[in-house]
């Protein structure tokens, strides 16, 4: 969910993980998919679920990019600070 309500647990949220997953990312660069997933599912209760949905957020805003060939997320997204 991206709208957290009253009843929403603020670790357990999309964009909660979608900022781990990004702090992750940008510290490395590039990193594979299967050890993204693994991270997040030991960082976050109930990761694994909103994993893909948090990814597909970031690629919304253009920040990561998928790289087939290495089954790689890369970040993309400029160099600020968060």
């Amino acid at each position: 969910m991206l709208r957290p309500t009253k009843h929403s647990h603020p670790d357990r949220t999309v964009i909660n993980v979608a900022y781990i997953l990004l702090k992750r990312l940008k510290k490395r660069r590039i990193d594979k998919f299967d050890e993204l997933l693994k991270f997040t599912k030991n960082s976050v209760k109930s990761g694994g679920t909103l994993f893909l949905s948090a990814l597909d957020f970031l690629y919304v805003l253009g920040l990561v990019e998928y790289r087939r060939q290495t089954d790689s997320i890369e970040y993309v997204g400029s160099n600020e600070i968060i």
